[in-house]
């Protein structure tokens, strides 16, 4: 084991969690940065972050950052940090693959006394059931006799620039009782909020996996509501409005839900249910229903098209925002695409416009290419799908000018009143 002093940390994946770590860490002592794509590299050593999680003044002032796609540079390292993405595949399965390379990865310069820290949301158990047997096979080293493995699941909140990393309190574990005392000594090194130390690797990963999937089963409730009170007639915004008057009323909102955690990380504790024999009912059901919200927004603007009597196929619609939530240029996982293409479905022509994203990778990531503005007076249908900055200021007469003389606007984040929009969740 190493005194704190002696501590050499290398931060493996340079993403929306990856790189805001390295360079907070850089602070106090020498990091490097690695990542495999080498474009990725480049781009910040010409001092800018395309995720805007670092700020370019940030990045020029991290002089103790090392910024490296050459593993040889992480062979002096004792610590080694993992931050790369757990995705799904197209069956909501788990995709440790990303995991298992950057495993693989570190595995090639283990050495004794080494500490490998993993972040990526996985299921409870996954550490040291898939990962640490790859550390194991590359290296020729032996869990907690050579090396060791700590675990402290990333908080970040792509986009907020209120609640950055150092303001979010941290979990911390690890394999033994001594390294989970060195992996929590470390992050209180640069977490101001404070750390909290889980009893166990397992409990760590299980705490992050409930945090998402807490949020996404109260969503998937709310959206049914609204569901229930458009079939009354009654406004959902209102009714939450009431609602929250009473202090312990959960302040959750209807709409798409998609983004890397909260859209995801359930089927990651789903699998592991289903592993063990068990079929979970409720978050299940809150995933279907989070996931045919989509459908049912287009469902919805369809029946308002043949309400007044408008023609819907050729129609044109302009949906205003892609990425899967305001005020930042992530698109993983965006379910404002469901819509795009149920649209489509029907027959409709539909345009993106987008401020924050860029079209390189929306093409790249869904095959979409988005407007560089609208036009004015072209448009049957504008859903309001993202609350960006831009798009709140604009204002409810800005935002009519883009529609025909005959035209709806389909709020889904409340932007506008309930007096200025035609339909809203």
């Amino acid at each position: 084991m190493h005194a704190s002093n002696d501590l050499k940390l290398a931060v493996i994946g340079l993403g929306y969690v990856g790189l805001p770590l390295a360079v907070e860490f850089s602070k106090r002592r020498s990091v490097v940065g690695f990542d495999s794509n080498p474009s990725r590299i480049s781009a910040l050593r010409e001092g800018h972050d395309r995720t805007l999680e670092v700020s370019d003044i940030e990045l020029v002032n991290a002089t103790r950052l090392t910024l490296s796609a050459d593993v040889a540079d992480l062979a002096d390292c004792n610590i080694y940090i993992a931050t790369v993405p757990t995705p799904i595949d197209e069956y909501k399965r788990p995709n440790l693959t990303p995991l298992l390379r950057a495993s693989e990865t570190i595995g090639t310069v283990l050495k004794r006394g080494d500490i490998v820290i993993y972040e990526s949301t996985v299921y409870p158990g996954a550490t040291e059931e898939q990962c640490v047997p790859v550390l194991e096979q590359i290296s020729g080293l032996k869990f907690n006799v050579d090396f060791f493995v700590g675990y402290s699941p990333e908080r970040i909140n792509p986009g907020d620039k209120e609640h950055r990393i150092t303001d979010i309190r941290k979990v911390t574990s690890g394999s033994t009782p001594e390294v989970a005392e060195t992996v929590d000594c470390l992050y209180r090194e640069i977490i101001t909020a404070g750390t909290f130390k889980a009893t166990s690797i397992r409990v760590a990963e299980a705490a992050k996996v409930i945090e998402n999937t807490q949020r996404d089963v109260n969503i998937a409730l709310i959206n049914e509501l609204s569901i229930l009170f458009g079939k009354m007639g009654i406004d959902t915004e209102a009714v939450l409005h009431a609602a929250g008057t009473k202090w312990n009323f959960l302040p959750f909102r209807p709409g798409l839900v998609g983004g890397h955690c909260i859209g995801v990380d359930p089927y990651y504790l789903t699998h592991k249910a289903q592993a063990l024999g068990y079929h979970p009912e409720i978050i299940l059901a809150g995933r279907r229903l989070n996931d045919s919200m989509g459908t049912y927004v287009v469902s919805q603007l369809v029946k308002e098209l043949t309400r007044r009597r408008m023609v819907i196929s050729g129609a044109r619609v302009l949906i205003m925002g892609l990425t899967f939530k305001e005020n930042c240029p992530d698109l993983r996982n965006t379910r404002v695409v469901d819509i795009i293409h149920e649209l489509g479905e029907y027959g409709l022509a539909v345009d993106v416009y987008d401020p924050w994203v860029s079209k390189e990778d929306a093409r790249h990531e869904h095959n979409i290419d988005p407007i560089d503005r609208p036009e004015a007076g072209i448009y049957d249908a504008i859903i309001l799908a993202v609350a960006h900055r831009e798009f709140v200021q604009l204002g409810a007469a800005k935002l009519r000018s883009y529609g025909k003389e005959n035209h709806i606007i389909y709020d889904l984040k409340y932007i506008l009143t309930a007096e200025a929009s035609d339909l809203r969740l």
